[in-house]
Formats: structure tokens, C-alpha cells, sequence
């Protein structure tokens, strides 16, 4: 076997996959795709951006990006001010779980999830769980038996155009 002389070039990264499911986006989420999307293209436009591993990851970063922002189906709150909200797309539950503690969660796309900040994706087991709920609904989650607490179907605020971060 040959080893390989450094004039080879390496192998591309490997696609990442879309999921299957509805890409459904919550306003704050279509603003972050379009925000990275414009950070990936400002990388791919830097003269200076010639290492060709590193330019190979992030175009392929930007065709995910790309791909996700075409099929996005952006989803507006609704129930705002709603006397008896159920828990939907894009609104915050909070829990009550047993032993008292409080948590509260955000639904949302899959590209925004980041539950160590409280956003969990509509298509996770949990959030499955927890659509169609309303105040005082009690659910058993995978922690244990938990209460629906309140409900915000308020948007969440978009973040400052600089960020570019999906989290």
C-alpha cells in the first residue's frame, strides 16, 4: 500500500444530512439561517481562505445551509393572547416536575434546537409529548411526571444580526 505523498488531495467531507421531517422554522430561526448563510459566503469570498480542507468544509456547510433555507417553512406564533393556549410550534412551556423543580422549554426547527438553552426540536420525543397540552395537563416525559405550568406563545426576539449563531 502507497502512502500518500501530500499531493493528493484529501478526501471531501462528507454531506450532512437533511432530516426527513417538514423543515418548519420559527421566525428567530429563519434569521439565523440567513445569518449564517451570509457568514459562510463572507468565508468562501476570502482571498486568504486557501487551505482547501477547511474551504471544502465550510462549502459544504453552505450547501446545508442552502438546502435548509429553500425547503424552510417559516411559522408564525399564533394563540397570542390567547386566554387558553395549548402548547404549539414555536411557543414556551414551562413544567413544573416532580420534586418542584421548574423548566421551560422553547419548540422550535431543528436547526435552532439547543436544549442547554432551552430550545427543543418539534420533532424531538419530548416535544411530542408536550404539543397540544394546556395549563394544569399533566405528562409523564422521560424524567418523571411532570405538570404544564404556562405557556408564552409569544415570538421569541430575534437576535442581534450579528450573532450568526444557530444555537
Amino acid at each position: 500500500m502507497r502512502e500518500p505523498d501530500g499531493d493528493t488531495p484529501p478526501e471531501p467531507p462528507a454531506e450532512t444530512p437533511v432530516s426527513p421531517h417538514r423543515n418548519l422554522v420559527t421566525p428567530r430561526g429563519l434569521t439565523l439561517l440567513q445569518a449564517e448563510l451570509e457568514r459562510l459566503d463572507a468565508v468562501l469570498a476570502r482571498p486568504e481562505a486557501d487551505d482547501s480542507a477547511e474551504r471544502a468544509r465550510v462549502a459544504r456547510d453552505r450547501r446545508y445551509i442552502a438546502r435548509r433555507l429553500a425547503s424552510a417553512e417559516p411559522v408564525a406564533p399564533h394563540g397570542e393572547g390567547d386566554h387558553d393556549p395549548t402548547v404549539t410550534f414555536g411557543c414556551a412551556v414551562t413544567l413544573v416536575l416532580s420534586g418542584g423543580r421548574r423548566v421551560t422549554w422553547r419548540i422550535v426547527g431543528e436547526d435552532e434546537a439547543d436544549p442547554s438553552h432551552g430550545r427543543i426540536a418539534w420533532t424531538s420525543p419530548v416535544a411530542g409529548l408536550l404539543i397540544g397540552l394546556g395549563v394544569g395537563d399533566e405528562v409523564v416525559l422521560p424524567a418523571g411526571a411532570a405538570e404544564v405550568a404556562a405557556i408564552d406563545t409569544a415570538a421569541e426576539q430575534l437576535p442581534e444580526p450579528s450573532t450568526g449563531d444557530l444555537a
